[in-house]
């Protein structure tokens, strides 16, 4: 069997790069396994030096790879872009996310928050901090998934009353209610992009790879696992 082009992403693309790689390698007998992760520990191993061929992660997290020298120059482009969504425990009431006032006293009087490390995770608790939550002081209220943990876990585990996530993340997952996606301010639509990894040896291959995953015929599959595609 060929030996598979490598890569590595973060979780919230993986169901859709799961399905396209699938396909491509239907199509073209070239076999692809790319690795799914929390995206702390998929930039840490890239800087590390793993010899990936390909490498998703958030758009920020990507340029700072590429300037580093760890994707190589001129190969990353946007790949897809991931809304955030908010989730309760199935059967459990869902709260009115109707407008940004209806979320905060949602989030305000929930007993505890689950958020993830990623972006999603991030830009929530800015806004927390805003509205007068502290992640060290809230520490019971606010609970963070551990890397590569979906938030969604600890949703359908009871861990944390409401949880807020990319919605690709939700979807799929048992136990949960996907409420809707998050109005502005608390949303934050977070652009995962893809590059070749600096330590490729089939950067043409890798290359292709990229031009499939972005190409017209793989825009429905993104769509249809919560994102939209980043190239118009």
């Amino acid at each position: 069997m060929a030996h598979p082009i490598t890569g590595i992403s973060s979780m919230a693309t993986r169901r859709a790069l799961g399905e396209l790689t699938e396909r491509y390698a239907a199509s073209t007998g070239k076999p692809v396994s790319i690795e799914a992760i929390g995206g702390v520990d998929a930039a840490r191993r890239v800087r590390a030096g793993e010899p990936f061929d390909l490498v998703v992660l958030a758009d920020d997290v990507i340029a700072k790879l590429e300037a580093e020298g760890h994707v190589l120059a001129g190969t990353a482009v946007g790949f897809v872009r991931s809304a955030m969504a908010l989730a309760v425990k199935a059967g459990a009431r869902r709260p009115d996310i109707g407008d940004g006032e209806a979320v905060k006293a949602a989030l305000m009087t929930a007993r505890s928050i689950g958020y993830s490390t990623g972006p999603s995770g991030t830009h929530l608790v800015e806004i927390l901090k805003t509205w007068g939550l502290d992640p060290a002081g809230d520490a019971p209220r606010l609970v963070q998934a551990r890397p590569g943990v979906p938030v969604a876990a600890l949703v359908a585990g009871g861990d944390a009353e409401i949880g807020v996530q990319q919605l690709s993340e939700f979807l799929g997952e048992a136990g949960i209610a996907i409420v809707g996606l998050a109005p502005p301010p608390v949303q934050s639509v977070t652009t995962f992009s893809i590059g070749v990894g600096a330590g490729s040896t089939r950067v043409e291959e890798a290359r292709a790879l990229i031009a499939f995953l972005n190409g017209p015929e793989a825009a429905e599959t993104k769509r249809r696992f919560g994102m939209e595609p980043a190239q118009a």
